[in-house]
């Protein structure tokens, strides 16, 4: 059968160096991978193309690319499960990330902000003669976020880092709880403490979108969201996230739903001096809002049903 590939290109030495769709029709067998298609243009048609790959096998994580608007593993991805209705696919380099060449990006990003969060052992205790042990019930938890091989997919489709390069980003916070969640580390206060900070846990908007693109089932977020209950317990409850968190249970748990208009002053603070600009920000917004009508109402009312939210909240208070 034949398909169309639609790659993005970009040559840094062209003379005109800007991205650009180059299409590319070919062969292929029916069992083909995008991969394998990537690789019959480069062989055969244009020798010029840039692009990575190594183990073929869904294991060194260095075909990563977006294929159709989403990073995936080009080795991993049949062309038949990706083709539209005009046997055609689209393909570019992942996003959030410097292109180099074609779908060659630079990495050092990525791994700079892995080395933010001090991906290595932190024990208190003097270093053992042999190696550190763990119990295995300890690290069963810790086999999934265990299982990343670095690909880069989930920082590719990131909202987060669209809007804000300096976030650390799923992957380097996926192997921050790696860490934190370790028996043998004695530095959670530490972690948690810094990424409770600007660029950490409380920047992710749990968008999935992560979850959805790693093709390991790490669950990025997920992990962030576990960070979070383990800094909050840990007494970092000072910031605007983890205020908004507890405001919005509070809230809920209050009434039945959502009181928009309380969560505003809970989530900075009335009597915070430093809440005074956040709040003032929030007045252009509120104007608009009464202008379209979409103004949160003044009164706020229970729902019918409270008491059985109330319920609840209480049966997962008394769980923990």
């Amino acid at each position: 059968m034949q398909v169309t590939l639609a790659i993005k290109r970009f040559n840094p030495e062209s003379d005109k160096p800007q991205p650009h769709y180059e299409e590319f029709t070919v062969d292929v067998e029916e069992h083909f991978t995008v991969l394998d298609s990537l690789i019959k243009v480069r062989e055969e048609v244009d020798e010029s193309l840039a692009l990575r790959c190594s183990c073929r096998a869904s294991i060194c994580g260095s075909c990563a690319m977006r294929v159709e608007g989403h990073a995936t593993l080009a080795c991993k991805t049949k062309l038949i499960s990706v083709m539209d209705g005009q046997s055609k696919v689209r393909i570019e380099p992942m996003t959030n990330q410097p292109v180099i060449k074609d779908l060659v990006v630079d990495m050092k990003p990525f791994w700079d902000k892995i080395r933010d969060v001090e991906p290595w052992l932190q024990p208190q205790e003097p270093e053992p003669e042999d190696e550190y042990i763990a119990p295995n019930e300890a690290m069963i938890h810790l086999t999934g976020v265990m299982g990343c091989i670095m690909c880069g997919a989930c920082v590719s489709d990131c909202t987060v880092l669209e809007v804000d390069p300096n976030f650390l980003g799923p992957a380097a916070l996926a192997k921050a709880y790696r860490f934190v969640g370790d028996p043998r580390d004695d530095a959670d206060k530490h972690r948690l403490k810094e990424l409770s900070k600007y660029t950490g846990i409380w920047d992710c908007t749990r968008c999935y979108e992560c979850v959805e693109v790693c093709p390991k089932g790490v669950a990025p977020m997920d992990r962030i969201m576990a960070l979070r209950d383990r800094a909050i317990a840990a007494g970092f409850d000072g910031n605007y996230g983890a205020r908004h968190t507890e405001a919005f249970s509070d809230l809920v748990e209050h009434s039945g739903w959502l009181d928009e208009l309380r969560m505003i002053p809970k989530t900075f603070g009335m009597f915070n001096p430093l809440s005074l600009g956040p709040l003032l920000g929030m007045i252009p917004i509120g104007l608009r809002a009464l202008r379209r009508r979409k103004l949160p109402p003044i009164r706020h009312k229970s729902i019918p049903g409270v008491k059985n939210v109330r319920r609840i909240f209480k049966k997962v208070e008394a769980r923990k």
